[in-house]
């Protein structure tokens, strides 16, 4: 097979040498887990065919259960999951979530059926306070080991990798608070999910620390683009010039809000989303929003769960991310 493949190109694009891509192609000598998926990563990119040998997924099934994949983010979690369990010798099985469709303890029973390693929940109903969890007591009892990600349920034995949401709202906050603006709305989705809770107490906190004394309104709603129309019209309504929305989605429907009521943005009205999703950058305008550190938390609940599978963890804690607010042309100085 090596000799079939042209080594000098996927040692220039792996940034390695055609020694050491010989010995991942023909599984002689020991190689670095980095440096086999950056030449994994190569011969993917150059559109060669895997060697049947590293074709193999020995450890198993990993269930992957996002919601629906229309919100940019959700694919986002999912590629960078599905890369990171397949580097670990995982095949994933992705298992999305739409209005009327397959429900989530049907894929959990899926994944019971089809013997799953582990399960990684991202904002599923673990993120609901309503929800019931005994679904979760039930894998524990079967022994089948599960992360969260962005929903760290109190009742839920489970390790949580989720964005520290206070934190990044008391971000927005001071950013607005700089450019002048005192009257601030929030926009975030149903007040039963744990990061709209989340959300909504770091902006209180922070508007009674950073604007003591101002209005803090907080609009929830859905996390869609209607949803963010819906919430910027209310926020306006009760004068705000700067809306944050929980969701890059929302901001999308705010500023389309805007536009048709005649406003301008940032000149009128300055809105911050949340995630970073891709192509944000090119939404005219470019929209100020928090990047989500999305690798760095689906590696670490993939290595979390790893251990778990592998029986080798010496803790399970959950962590919190610092979400990163990156300032582009959707915010400015407050005009009036």
């Amino acid at each position: 097979m090596a000799d079939r493949i042209r080594l000098a190109d996927l040692a220039k694009q792996a940034g390695v040498s055609t020694a050491t891509v010989s010995r991942v192609l023909n599984g002689k000598g020991t190689v670095a887990p980095a440096t086999r998926k950056a030449v994994l990563t190569a011969l993917d990119l150059l559109g060669y065919e895997r060697p049947e040998r590293l074709r193999q997924r020995p450890g198993g099934l990993i269930g992957l259960v996002v919601p629906e994949l229309s919100n940019p983010i959700f694919p986002s979690f999912a590629q960078n999951l599905e890369s990171t369990m397949a580097s670990g010798g995982y095949t994933p099985l992705l298992c999305t979530q739409t209005a009327g469709g397959v429900t989530e303890d049907a894929y959990v029973q899926i994944l019971i059926d089809q013997h799953a390693s582990g399960i990684v929940f991202v904002s599923g109903l673990h993120a609901d306070m309503t929800a019931s969890i005994d679904r979760y007591r039930h894998l524990q009892e079967l022994h089948v080991p599960f992360v969260t990600m962005n929903g760290a349920h109190p009742g839920i034995d489970a390790p949580d990798f989720s964005t520290d949401d206070v934190s990044a709202v008391t971000q927005a906050v001071r950013h607005l608070a700089a450019q002048g603006h005192t009257r601030i709305g929030l926009a975030v989705g149903p007040s039963r999910f744990i990061p709209s809770q989340q959300k909504a107490l770091g902006f209180t906190r922070a508007m009674a620390q950073i604007l003591p004394g101002a209005a803090a309104p907080i609009v929830n709603t859905l996390f869609t683009v209607e949803g963010g129309q819906a919430a910027a019209a209310q926020l306006i309504e009760n004068e705000c010039t700067a809306i944050v929305c929980g969701s890059d989605i929302m901001a999308l429907g705010a500023i389309r809000y805007c536009e048709g009521a005649g406003l301008r943005v940032p000149a009128n009205v300055s809105i911050i989303g949340f995630d970073d999703s891709p192509l944000m950058r090119f939404t005219n305008p470019p929209l100020t929003t928090f990047h989500q550190p999305v690798r760095a938390m689906c590696e670490a609940a993939i290595s979390t769960l790893l251990s778990m599978i592998d029986d080798t963890a010496t803790s399970l804690r959950s962590m919190q991310f610092h979400a990163e607010l990156i300032v582009r042309e959707s915010t400015a100085r407050c005009s009036r």
